[in-house]
């Protein structure tokens, strides 16, 4: 059984058990690390066409949000790609970081995924739940369950990276799965069908990139480029949306039609809005984050509160240039 004692202990305990490597020697790249989503597709995209330094910048891909974090938290990269509540966590557990971007914000792109003859999650009640033993993977489940007036207690839980939920679901060891792009289209076009969706908690799922405080002054000329190469990526991504898809689908591997269409689950926040979260006494991004807080809080998968407003208001080398 997989109850929020266990999702909190999983991820506090990983956090408790690194310690963190920075150097205080300046790195020659700054190394940043995502697990394969699309909403972290236009840094790979960036780097392919050229519009981020490849000194400058290396990317390095985790198979799981986990992984993410213990590569940041163990100095084995200076910026991750996580999501919001990820990052509280990290903020609570005493990591000084920044929120530099908001890279996506979730509107179907994460989804639960069950067989055809499954409605609602009431019917997976007393079923076996694939979901990954991280920040989000807990808080995803425990949403949706609240929302269809359900508990943790209403299913059972297997906890499997991201990588082993395609095999896990198609080979019957579980019977649904919190997923996401993209084997969530993986799974639809086996015959997988869609019980829930960050549709239904708009606004919720938050993907940014972090760093930490001492890095991003030390590397202000690199953050810079990474910002500028981001949104130029997007630029492409919808100027010529077919050639941009072939070059993700390189990694994505579910084919360009396919990839073109993860996106319509996805919000991709361009400068100024980004500008608009982050930025100034009113960083809008800061309102989702005091709701998010709330619920993490009250279904007991943040220890404690985090001061919210060491994360955003910074002068963001990069952010505000055209």
């Amino acid at each position: 059984m997989f109850h929020k004692a266990r999702s909190l202990t999983s991820i506090a305990l990983l956090i408790l058990s690194l310690t963190s490597a920075c150097s205080d020697n300046e790195v020659p790249t700054l190394r940043l690390g995502t697990n394969l989503w699309p909403g972290y597709e236009p840094l790979y995209l960036a780097r392919d066409m050229g519009f981020i330094d490849r000194n400058d910048i290396r990317l390095v891909e985790y198979v799981s949000a986990s992984e993410v974090i213990r590569g940041f938290v163990n100095g084995n990269i200076d910026a991750a790609g996580l999501t919001l509540d990820e990052a509280l966590l990290l903020k609570q557990r005493g990591l000084d970081i920044r929120i530099i971007l908001v890279t996506d914000i979730s509107h179907g792109g994460d989804a639960i995924i069950g067989r055809t003859n499954d409605q609602t999650l009431a019917d997976l009640t007393g079923k076996r739940i694939g979901v990954e033993s991280s920040a989000l993977g807990a808080y995803f489940i425990t949403r949706a369950l609240e929302e269809n007036g359900l508990t943790l207690d209403d299913i059972k839980v297997e906890n499997l990276h991201v990588n082993e939920h395609e095999a896990a679901f198609l080979s019957g060891q579980i019977d649904a799965v919190v997923t996401f792009e993209p084997v969530r289209t993986h799974l639809l076009r086996k015959g997988g069908k869609e019980i829930f969706t960050s549709r239904q908690i708009p606004g919720e799922i938050v993907d940014v990139i972090v760093v930490s405080e001492d890095l991003a002054t030390r590397h202000a000329d690199h953050i810079s480029g990474l910002i500028n190469g981001w949104f130029q990526a997007l630029e492409y991504l919808q100027s010529d949306p077919m050639d941009a898809a072939r070059i993700i689908d390189l990694r994505q591997k579910t084919g360009p039609q396919n990839v073109i269409e993860s996106y319509d689950g996805l919000k991709l926040p361009d400068r100024q809005e980004n500008i608009d979260f982050l930025l100034g006494e009113t960083a809008t991004l800061k309102d989702v984050a005091d709701r998010l807080q709330r619920v993490m809080l009250s279904q007991e998968l943040l220890p404690a509160p985090v001061n919210i407003d060491d994360l955003f208001g910074h002068d963001i080398s990069g952010l505000k240039e055209g």
